[in-house]
């Protein structure tokens, strides 16, 4: 067994699933310095889209997409917010009546093998959590059937939590489920690419 470096303990290497306690941690108004919501994903939202937010947290992305599709009125768009904790799920959806774009929002709760869903995306995120999934080509599988045929999809990974060759061993796993990278965006701390069908 393969034993791990002191910055695999540092920096939390490793699989798990981020509990909805340390979200605060990602989910704060320092971190729009280096991660805009809105520039990171503005650029693949039309509004009226359907939108698919894979781990969303705590709605970091996910309120600002719901802005992004439709608004605070409804405007056709819609964001729907996928997780395997339903803790997460709750807390996202009280921020989102809170935020007045509830009506933008579907939650749904997802076994961790399989999303359920029943949906044709125009853009999918992945953002920090594909290093939390046991199965990645079972889920990029997964990913791939709730997409439109020109829909995109974003992952990005954190820089200090996985390894660059960890991230290249991700992309292709995406590739032999059927993706080809569109684009590799720069976002900071993160690994990053957008995969298209």
């Amino acid at each position: 067994m393969k034993k791990n470096s002191i910055f695999d303990k540092i920096f939390v290497r490793g699989n798990h699933v981020c509990p909805s306690w340390l979200c605060f941690t990602f989910d704060n108004p320092v971190r729009k310095i280096f991660h805009d919501p809105v520039k990171i994903v503005a650029p693949y939202i039309t509004p009226g889209d359907t939108i698919v937010d894979i781990g969303p947290g705590k709605g970091y992305f996910t309120l600002p997409m719901c802005q992004l599709v439709g608004g605070a009125q409804g405007g056709g768009g819609r964001v729907i917010a996928v997780d395997i904790q339903e803790q997460m799920l709750n807390s996202l959806q009280r921020r989102a009546v809170a935020a007045g774009l509830a009506a933008n929002l579907t939650t749904h709760l997802s076994m961790p093998n399989d999303f359920g869903l029943a949906v044709q995306a125009d853009f999918v995120l992945a953002f920090w959590m594909v290093h939390e999934v046991p199965e990645p080509g079972q889920f990029f599988t997964h990913v791939k059937e709730i997409m439109k045929r020109e829909a995109t999809f974003l992952i990005a990974e954190p820089l200090f939590h996985v390894t660059k060759g960890r991230f290249d061993k991700t992309l292709r796993t995406a590739h032999e489920a059927g993706f080809k990278i569109a684009a590799r965006p720069e976002i900071t701390f993160s690994h990053a690419a957008l995969l298209a069908l």
